[in-house]
């Protein structure tokens, strides 16, 4: 019998070791770099031609230092007065996500300066200035401040464009194409349909909290269930333009990710948990690239 009434010490269940591990992946926004790198893969499959991996992990690692770096700053946590699960793993983890996105930085800047991707400056500028502009509020106007996300019914299209401007422009042009090209925009009109469909989703979920921050999106202007109609109807439109006519079998598996958008979107609500966000909504942009992947071997 323990002598000693100092609390236990024990090795941790193997439950919660999966769930920290988790936790870490989805709130780093590793899963979501993770999803970048797939979209663009996918890109290059699309296409039919070998993908570029020092430019896949470029994108991964920009996307990771963007996400973080934003994640970190000090208002983001003065925007609610009740926080998420998610919010108070940033906030017990601020310290190693601002090392996470110096990393990132320092990685992405490497690969851009020693593969001679600085001819991509002039595009990749406007692109990095959305995404930092997309929620530091920089424009004060009428008593308060403004980011971009804060103009009214802005944030899921922002979030789209530059999803597909990374995932196909950006591959375009280092294969030197035009990112005007008939077969160029077919995959980026897709890819941006797809985006915008699960970006409604993160709409929903910041339904309240977009209302007490007076930011107008979809559900807040339309409706809840408007704006999932709305949503599925972007995903049928994405399914309408395959880059190339698929075969019987290569429709049934390229439909996986639209089926399981769809469900997620219909039953999309606010008081969802984190990971039905985090895990599965951001999830289906890696579902999209294994059905892709496994589509190109049919």
């Amino acid at each position: 019998m323990p002598t000693s009434s100092a609390p236990s010490t024990g090795p941790v269940a193997p439950a919660a070791l999966l769930r920290r591990a988790a936790d870490a992946v989805l709130y780093s926004s590793t899963w979501l770099a993770l999803a970048a790198l797939g979209l663009t893969w996918a890109t290059f499959l699309a296409w039919q031609v070998a993908m570029l991996p020092r430019l896949g992990l470029l994108i991964f690692a920009a996307t990771l230092f963007l996400y973080n770096i934003d994640s970190v700053l000090p208002y983001k946590f003065r925007q609610q007065q009740q926080l998420s699960g998610r919010k108070r793993w940033m906030l017990a983890h601020r310290r190693s996500m601002l090392v996470l996105a110096l990393g990132a930085l320092a990685v992405a800047g490497g690969l851009f300066l020693a593969d001679g991707w600085q001819r991509l400056t002039w595009f990749l500028s406007h692109l990095t200035a959305i995404s930092l502009l997309y929620s530091l509020p920089l424009l004060q106007w009428r008593g308060r401040w403004w980011a971009l996300r804060d103009l009214p019914l802005l944030k899921v299209f922002l979030i789209a464009y530059v999803w597909a401007a990374v995932t196909v422009w950006v591959p375009a042009l280092a294969l030197g194409r035009e990112p005007a090209a008939p077969p160029v925009l077919l995959v980026f009109a897709q890819r941006f349909l797809f985006i915008l469909a699960l970006a409604f989703v993160f709409d929903i979920r910041d339904y309240t909290k977009d209302r007490l921050m007076g930011t107008r999106t979809f559900p807040g202007v339309f409706g809840v269930q408007a704006t999932k109609y709305v949503a599925l109807a972007a995903l049928v439109l994405a399914n309408l333009l395959p880059p190339v006519p698929p075969s019987v079998a290569q429709l049934v598996v390229l439909s996986a990710p639209s089926v399981a958008g769809a469900a997620l979107i219909w039953h999309a609500h606010e008081s969802r948990p984190d990971y039905y966000f985090a895990l599965f909504t951001d999830g289906v942009m890696l579902l999209q690239f294994l059905a892709v992947y496994v589509a190109a071997g049919l």
